[in-house]
């Protein structure tokens, strides 16, 4: 008998060796994968997904079928023999913490007591007028229905668990068959009353073991006759309502298998499970026991049970790395509107309009103290200085600049002159656009930097932008669009300010395209949409 226990026992912890090294199927957890989401959880799954609900959907997770094979013992009125026992079971979560588990335990045990006692009931009453020292051997069926607590899946330091401590209690309903070796081979009482008792503990279960034939050919006495019948021997079944209650710890081989160790306590409520009913205290099952489970369901469609993955994944995972966050775009306060934050702007109130450095200070060209946006001699000799409060220097204007300046000044190169409002800026290009479109080409907008240069540098000049398309209702809006995407450029991506720009639009001429012109004139840098219901979309 205790080579086949051996042989069971190594057998089982081959099993251990083999999981350990099972091929490894992942199951990680993804709060965006709609394939391991149930159907019931579907809405819960779009309304995260489309931000409307702050919490992800619960992914389908496995269940785990589980067996174990362990050392039995009844803690009863009898000293009890280590014997085997062994379970089967099924688990599913009911959340990360909570799950619920169903089992089968099936155990023999075994007792033999060291203490004499008088006669008692049933197959000791043989034993009247002397004494007889009680044995048993009880099958038990056990069924099971536990709530086990998880009691490390939640962790604010570390990912999932590798190995998961639980505890759990439940309701148990068993089967008890107790039988005893009352009488020798040939039917006779057994004298107990020469078995001394005064020597060792050990000493004394050699002489009981000799003198017992391990037939156990009697059923237990019971105290109130209430056996059912059943079992291998006429009403010799008890059947009893019980509680469970115990302890384990398991460890994770891969994403599939995992062992462990467990203790369960079974209350029976009842006196009669070891075959005596002293009176003193109910008996208690005892099962100590390894496990081996294993996660059972598509990897493809479900992630491990929930015991094995920390709730907190998709909240840290999220703030260290934000792939569904939804992120405010960062307002960076520029009282002055120069295109420099205010927290680096060393000059934080510098006129509207005016160009300046990187550190937000106006723009001194030829660092003669004067800015750039009320410099009249913007590149003013350094032998030519000090400047008077217009930046001008104390030498005099050569005659060639002189004479070019008269001649901007009357307009005789174009353009009107100085009286008309040129600012000297020169030509501009002219903006195309394809056919139909409002949207500038790559082409436009390298020339659109190119003129930001030159504006930037000018600060005295503004831009008259100039549409054409005066045909009809669409030819107009048309016109109206292409004018506005020139002037969002420049003032979005160039940080040219609004008011330097004239807008005009529904010119006569070539509908493709947009001019620009250098003017010291003013005018409105945004117009109403002429036709609202027809503007393109940019």
């Amino acid at each position: 008998m205790a080579s086949k226990k051996f042989t069971l026992l190594f057998g089982f912890l081959s099993i251990f060796c083999i999981a350990s090294f099972a091929q490894r199927n992942d199951a990680m957890t993804y709060w965006g994968d709609s394939s391991k989401i149930a159907t019931k959880h579907m809405p819960q799954f779009n309304e995260f997904m489309n931000n409307q609900y702050p919490y992800p959907a619960r992914p389908r997770d496995m269940w785990e079928i589980g067996a174990s094979i362990g050392a039995p013992i009844i803690l009863g009125d009898i000293s009890p023999r280590v014997n085997l026992g062994g379970s089967v079971s099924i688990r599913k979560s009911l959340s990360h913490t909570l799950s619920i588990r169903a089992n089968y335990i099936g155990s023999l045990n075994k007792g033999l007591d060291y203490r004499k006692r008088t006669a008692g009931p049933g197959a000791w009453g043989a034993y009247a007028g002397t004494v007889y020292m009680p044995n048993y051997y009880t099958r038990i069926h056990q069924g099971a229905l536990d709530l086990v607590v998880s009691l490390n899946s939640l962790s604010h330091y570390r990912g999932n668990p590798k190995s998961n401590w639980y505890v759990f209690g439940g309701y148990s309903a068993i089967a008890a068959d107790a039988d005893v070796d009352a009488l020798d081979g040939n039917n006779n009482t057994y004298n107990f009353a020469g078995i001394n008792t005064a020597q060792k503990r050990g000493s004394i279960f050699n002489d009981l073991k000799t003198m017992l034939d391990g037939k156990y050919e009697s059923n237990a006495p019971t105290l109130y006759g209430n056996r059912k019948n059943a079992g291998r021997y006429k009403d010799n079944w008890l059947i009893r309502h019980a509680a469970s209650v115990g302890l384990g710890y398991a460890y994770k081989l891969n994403d599939r298998w995992n062992v462990g160790l467990e203790q369960r306590f079974t209350l029976t409520f009842d006196d009669e499970i070891d075959g005596v009913n002293a009176g003193r205290s109910n008996d208690i099952l005892s099962f100590t026991a390894i496990r081996i489970n294993r996660n059972i369901g598509s990897a493809a469609k479900r992630v491990q049970p929930l015991w094995w993955i920390n709730p907190n994944n998709y909240l840290y995972n999220e703030l260290n790395s934000p792939r569904h966050m939804k992120l405010p775009n960062p307002v960076l306060p520029d009282a002055d509107g120069d295109g420099i934050t205010d927290q680096f702007d060393l000059e934080p109130n510098t006129p509207a309009g005016t160009a300046v450095d990187s550190r937000g200070v106006a723009r001194d060209t030829d660092g003669d103290g004067i800015p750039d946006n009320r410099d009249k001699e913007l590149l003013t000799a350094s032998n030519c200085m000090p400047v008077n409060a217009d930046g001008v220097g104390t030498c005099p204007e050569p005659a060639c600049c002189k004479e070019i300046r008269e001649k901007l000044e009357s307009g005789e190169y174009g353009g009107g002159g100085r009286g008309r409002g040129d600012c000297g800026i020169g030509d501009l290009p002219s903006i195309q656009f394809r056919s139909n479109s409002a949207t500038l080409s790559t082409a436009g907008k390298n020339m659109l930097n190119s003129v930001a240069e030159k504006v930037k540098g000018l600060p005295q000049c503004n831009i008259r932008v100039i549409g054409y398309g005066a045909a009809n209702k669409r030819a107009q809006q048309l016109s109206h669009d292409r004018v506005n995407a020139v002037i969002r450029y420049l003032v979005e991506k160039q940080g040219i300010s609004e008011n330097r720009f004239i807008f005009e639009y529904g010119q006569q001429g070539d509908a493709n395209t947009v001019d620009l012109q250098g003017t010291t004139e003013s005018g409105p840098n945004t117009v109403p949409a002429p036709h609202p219901n027809l503007r393109t979309r940019q």
